[in-house]
């Protein structure tokens, strides 16, 4: 493990250091760590446990992030340390997210930032995914390889929780072309019982985002009984459209992973109603997430209905020319 000097933090006169990295804005005793579990007060400063120490390194397509108004069909060199600042109930990567609570360890090997854009350019990578885990913990090391992916002609993307404070938005946006945020619900009670978070801050950071002109794009995983009411699903719904109409919304079917296996997978009609409702509530965009060979996996115009983007699961299958309807001319937004 090597240690590295944080950023966003604060020293204070009893050897505590404040960190405000992530909305928990943990005040960290020496010796300690945040409720991240990677972010160490060594004798008064704060450093990173996981700078450098990649746990998962991939070319996925971009789909798979998911973000599908950016650069379809293109590759997306996707990496991740180990730790996460939330504790979900149903992560489908615990492994690595809980990895510093569950196991009590960081593991991973170091991989300069140069040798990451490096290997994202030779694998004809078009952006660096940080994923898998949530990129706010790893912040240095994001920060480092997306200055240096941008030299490269490489665009960068973010796939998180959202959870983040406007300090580091701010920091990061320059080199931040576009993100997935995931809205996991719309009460402080599941996020405070089942993520170990809050709320506002995740709404704040996609309000935020969106004025910082970083793409958006919502993932809603559907989770039977804890977040799937109808009601609750108008809110998110109501809540993104007002944000921005042309964000697209990714609603995802849920199936039994870590500590829910208790729970069955989510109905598809219940996708379906989800993805109704967000038409309804002015969504030009709804995608039904998890569920392969889905009409709900295609993008259509928003203006005239015509199909601009064919898919089955991560895979195009068919793409416009450009980023137009061919049929009436409308933009469909993104980055294209």
């Amino acid at each position: 493990m090597t240690l590295h000097e944080a950023m966003l933090y604060d020293r204070k006169s009893d050897g505590q250091v404040q960190c405000y990295l992530c909305a928990h804005r943990c005040k960290i005793k020496k010796g300690k760590r945040g409720i991240c579990g990677v972010r160490e007060n060594c004798g008064g400063t704060l450093y990173s446990l996981v700078y450098g120490q990649l746990i998962a390194e991939n070319v996925d397509p971009i789909e798979k992030k998911p973000l599908f108004h950016v650069y379809p069909s293109s590759k997306s060199f996707s990496i991740a340390t180990a730790g996460c600042n939330f504790r979900c109930e149903f992560c489908q990567n615990y492994d690595i997210s809980q990895m510093p609570r569950d196991a009590g360890e960081i593991q991973g090997r170091y991989t300069d930032p140069t040798v990451v854009v490096e290997r994202a350019v030779r694998s004809g990578s078009q952006t660096v995914a940080y994923t898998y885990t949530e990129p706010t913990i790893y912040f240095e090391y994001a920060y480092d390889i997306s200055n240096l992916a941008r030299g490269k002609g490489v665009r960068n993307v973010f796939v998180t929780n959202g959870f983040m404070t406007g300090e580091t938005l701010e920091m990061i946006a320059p080199s931040l072309d576009a993100a997935n945020v995931d809205l996991k619900a719309f009460t402080e009670d599941f996020y405070r019982r089942w993520c170990g978070a809050r709320l506002e801050p995740v709404l704040e950071t996609i309000r935020k985002m969106r004025a910082l002109n970083i793409w958006v794009e919502v993932t809603t995983l559907l989770i039977p009984t804890l977040n799937d009411s109808e009601g609750e699903i108008r809110k998110i719904a109501e809540f993104i459209a007002g944000v921005g109409t042309e964000i697209p919304w990714h609603v995802s079917r849920f199936y039994p992973r870590y500590m829910r296996t208790d729970l069955p997978p989510t109905e598809i009609e219940v996708i379906h109603k989800a993805a109704r409702i967000g038409k309804e509530a002015g969504l030009k965009y709804v995608y039904c997430g998890n569920v392969p060979g889905d009409e709900g996996e295609k993008t259509f115009c928003a203006a005239c209905g015509e199909l601009l983007i064919g898919r089955v699961g991560y895979s195009v299958v068919s793409k416009l020319r450009g980023s137009s309807c061919p049929r009436c001319k409308t933009v469909l937004e993104g980055i294209f």
